[in-house]
């Protein structure tokens, strides 16, 4: 049995504090000839042999339509964690603030979250993460809190690619949800992540909607502000979506464990979730997304290398991103051009 591991300094705390955009490729552009962006090996064979045989109704294997939960997680898995696009906003949200009040430049955490200095955050500890949350996300309605996030989406763009963050999606990960989908799975997303602000932009991304999507939250209370009744946003955590805690939260929002997830090398936060699919009982896929392709993406990999480690243990699926994707980013591969 795992060890259930306590989050001392979570980096996820730092990603929670911390008509929108083109929409993806409609389903009818990949079930065609599936998995088109994928070269022929034995990641893209393991996908499709999966799917067929546990669609196959008089086969051993079959798995009901009720059943056929599909889990992903969402950074470095869906679109790039180079740079983390909810801390993206956050270091937005903190720029509009130093606009008007300059001293924040020279003002902790706020430094240290303008420069992007997650050491200092961890160190700092709850308390300074508490502060940002409090000054970007929290003490405001969720209306507010969305209209926010629809604002970053319209100008934001990644750095490195030169496109807008919901035009960075994986190309061949949107084919794989477009052939799951037309053999009858649910697609869910679990992030990392604030929740909220994943769901903003969930659908123009990739097509899921935001009640299929679980990530880390922060505690509400439903008040009357202004003569209004609102979901009024508490500068207190929740839930931090990461490692073991994915698996309690797919349970609390889907009730069953899924047939088929994915994840990516990093931190490990995924492991858990895999681990969690592959002891249901009958047969399951996981997906490990490996970076290592640091022309069309990055290349990075963890220092103790759990998640590897765990593919190996468990025979789970590796995506080498240089080998396995014939192309890596969506809408006719724009990014991966900007990338090159």
């Amino acid at each position: 049995m795992r060890k259930t591991n306590r989050i001392k300094t979570p980096i996820l705390l730092v990603v929670l504090v911390l008509g929108i955009s083109a929409s993806a490729p409609t389903p009818a552009q990949y079930t065609a000839i599936p998995l088109q962006s994928w070269t022929e090996g034995p990641v893209k064979k393991a996908i499709l042999d999966f799917v067929t045989r546990v669609t196959r109704q008089d086969g051993p294997d079959f798995i009901p339509l009720r059943d056929r939960v599909a889990v992903f997680d969402n950074d470095g898995t869906l679109w790039p964690e180079q740079p983390i696009v909810q801390v993206a906003f956050m270091q937005a949200k903190i720029k509009e603030m130093a606009a008007q009040d300059p001293s924040l430049y020279e003002k902790q955490p706020y430094k240290a979250a303008l420069n992007g200095d997650l050491a200092y955050l961890m160190q700092a500890g709850a308390p300074a993460m508490m502060e940002l949350l409090a000054a970007t996300e929290a003490n405001m309605s969720d209306e507010q809190f969305t209209a926010s996030v629809k604002t970053f989406f319209k100008s934001a763009r990644h750095p490195k690619l030169g496109v807008p963050y919901a035009q960075t999606a994986y190309q061949p990960m949107l084919e794989v949800f477009d052939y799951l989908r037309a053999n009858g799975f649910q697609i869910w997303i679990c992030t990392g992540g604030g929740i909220d602000f994943l769901r903003v932009i969930s659908w123009d991304a990739y097509q899921v909607p935001p009640e299929r999507v679980i990530g880390s939250s922060i505690q509400k209370e439903f008040v009357e502000k202004d003569g209004k009744s609102v979901l009024w946003r508490k500068a207190q955590i929740q839930s931090i979506n990461d490692k073991n805690e994915k698996p309690v939260n797919i349970s609390l929002h889907i009730g069953q464990r899924p047939v088929f997830t994915a994840g990516n090398v990093r931190s490990g936060g995924d492991i858990a979730m895999l681990e969690y699919s592959q002891g249901r009982a009958g047969p399951s896929f996981q997906l490990v997304i490996n970076h290592d392709d640091a022309e069309r993406e990055f290349a990075y990999r963890e220092k103790d290398t759990s998640t590897l480690t765990a593919a190996k243990t468990h025979n789970w699926n590796v995506v080498s991103m240089k080998n396995d994707w014939k192309t890596v980013f969506a809408q006719h591969g724009a990014a991966q051009k900007k990338a090159q």
